[in-house]
């Protein structure tokens, strides 16, 4: 096993353009390449504001973003229709019944803008090891049936939860794990959230981008508090 000792990224000196070959790409949010996605290194990527994300015809890049997109709890905004459906609900949720259903169900969703997804079978099986240390939980939604019809997964970073992906198969089952999720955070003393990548759904919810730096003040500023998010 190959443990990966990840810049500081304080004090990485993030280039503009990096290429392989005859392509250029953007890498002011990328802090290096290679590796394997061990329980370790992965452990100690998200312990750094890391995280990897598979891009196709690259060695592996581990992400530190320059823009980091966070919700703190505070500034959480249900739209009044989620709200109503929210409080009448009868879908069931629950918490790591079905870890890899759930990663697998993400890897298939259809994204605007990508041919892929980033969560190859390497992902899942890395990921579910994750999950299997402790380190990696999701949220599952189920129908009158028992039918798995949502959820989404993330990464407890030493107590800020992660988010990576989520998944639907009917209307706002997706929504709903977060906001069971958002509750279960704030048991747990948690006020805040990692969504990494601003997308359209969080902003909407009351997500905001920090800098990177604040990002790792905030993280770092949190770990030491010892939550306990999940047992």
């Amino acid at each position: 096993m190959y443990l990966i000792n990840f810049p500081n990224p304080r004090r990485h000196k993030f280039p503009e353009w990096i290429s392989f070959g005859e392509y250029f790409y953007n890498a002011r949010d990328i802090i290096g390449f290679g590796g394997e996605m061990s329980v370790e290194n992965l452990r100690s990527a998200y312990r750094h504001g890391i995280f990897p994300w598979a891009i196709e015809g690259l060695p592996l890049p581990w992400f530190c973003p320059e823009r980091r997109a966070v919700l703190e709890f505070s500034d959480l905004h249900i739209p009044k229709s989620l709200k109503k459906e929210w409080k009448k609900t009868n879908f069931k949720l629950t918490i790591d019944k079905d870890f890899r259903r759930v990663i697998e169900n993400c890897s298939r969703v259809k994204r605007a803008h990508e041919s892929g997804t980033w969560i190859t079978k390497d992902f899942i099986e890395s990921y579910y090891r994750f999950h299997l240390s402790g380190d990696a939980h999701s949220v599952e939604v189920w129908d009158d049936a028992g039918e798995l019809v949502g959820g989404l997964y993330g990464v407890d970073a030493g107590g800020v939860f992660c988010g990576e992906s989520m998944f639907f198969r009917k209307s706002n089952a997706s929504k709903f794990a977060l906001l069971f999720l958002i509750e279960h955070l704030e048991k747990r003393g948690a006020w805040w959230l990692d969504a990494q990548v601003m997308t359209p759904h969080f902003e909407v919810l009351g997500a905001k981008e920090i800098d990177r730096e604040q990002f790792l003040d905030k993280l770092g500023e949190t770990q030491a508090k010892n939550l306990r998010l999940f047992e």
